[in-house]
């Protein structure tokens, strides 16, 4: 059975969001990196990538958040993750992925588009 993946452009504010929904993996984490690399490019240093629906992510989708915090901080931009609450104790699939790994503390994330426009953020503890 082959899973829908898409990565939806939205602007709010002075921020660029992106909703990203399906499996970022191997095959579709290559969409995920041109579509962060195209949004810089169009001069949106003020990213938001909405995990929300996303259900699967591998290494290969780790990698493309990483990049993606590199490249906005070498713009001297802001990049911002969106990681609901799933109601488990862990969270999202996406974030208990990034906390094996070690690297959830490189991001600052939040429950939802508004919080994460918000000119005062707060981010979730880590």
């Amino acid at each position: 059975m082959a899973v829908a993946f898409s990565v939806n452009g939205v602007e709010r504010d002075r921020w660029a969001v992106l909703h990203v929904s399906g499996e970022l993996d191997l095959v579709t984490s290559p969409v995920l990196r041109q579509r962060v690399h195209d949004v810089v490019a169009e001069g949106h240093h003020d990213l938001v990538l909405d995990l929300s629906d996303v259900f699967f992510c591998d290494s290969s989708g780790v990698g493309v958040l990483v990049a993606a915090r590199r490249l906005i901080r070498s713009c001297q931009g802001r990049l911002r993750l969106i990681l609901p609450d799933r109601g488990a104790v862990d969270g999202s699939h996406v974030n208990r992925v990034l906390g094996a790994l070690g690297v959830r503390r490189l991001f600052d994330v939040h429950p939802d588009v508004r919080s994460a426009t918000a000119d005062e953020a707060d981010p979730l503890s880590v």
